[in-house]
């Protein structure tokens, strides 16, 4: 192994040694992401903070994992052509262009998969006309607060509730959110009469 690693030219070797040392990070990378130590980053203690943003992540297309898999592809992409006798030039520019792929590639992926996860935050502003039924009875003229179960955000919830109505809403009455007040109120009518 060292005899064939010493007869090789410097060009080869440092392809060669890119691509080792790469592959050897990208499958620490690989088991601790399936091990649950997936980070991007410093860890120097905990941090607790509330955000209030629902953007997802940015696309990221120069992270620690993206310079990993461009290395990795970057090196073996070298070999594969430097194997098929391509010329030094030739290599290097088929390398770049594969590492770059790579890197747009997984940024793409890790983009879109940001995409898909969900705060969970309940937004009362998606409960308006919705219907639900009275769980406890609601006093006539906001007199009395009282609770609805409503599907909001595809959850079936039971939420404080108030009434305009002249008469007290009562267990079974089916009702729609037409408003929902700035403390988190919901303001029902009646369907049923």
């Amino acid at each position: 192994m060292e005899e064939w690693f010493t007869a090789l030219a410097i060009f080869e070797k440092v392809y060669w040694i890119t691509a080792l040392i790469a592959s050897v990070v990208f499958l620490v990378l690989l088991v601790g992401t399936f091990l649950g130590g997936d980070t991007d980053g410093f860890e120097g203690g905990d941090v607790d903070m509330d955000i209030e943003a629902d953007t997802g992540i940015e696309f990221q297309f120069l992270s620690f994992k993206n310079l990993v898999g461009f290395l990795t592809i970057f090196g073996w992409s070298g070999i594969a052509c430097l194997d098929g006798g391509l010329s030094k030039t030739v290599t290097v520019i088929v390398s770049v262009f594969c590492g770059l792929l790579m890197m747009v590639a997984m940024a793409a992926l890790f983009y879109y998969l940001g995409k898909l996860q969900s705060s969970g935050t309940l937004k009362l502003k998606n409960a308006l006309n919705q219907i639900g039924e009275v769980y406890l009875t609601i006093g006539a003229q906001r007199s009395n607060i009282g609770k609805v179960s409503i599907t909001v955000q595809g959850t079936l919830r039971e939420l404080d509730a108030l009434t305009d109505a002249d008469t007290d809403l009562v267990l079974g009455n089916v009702v729609r959110v037409k408003e929902v007040t700035d403390n988190g109120i919901l303001i029902v009518e009646l369907l049923n009469k």
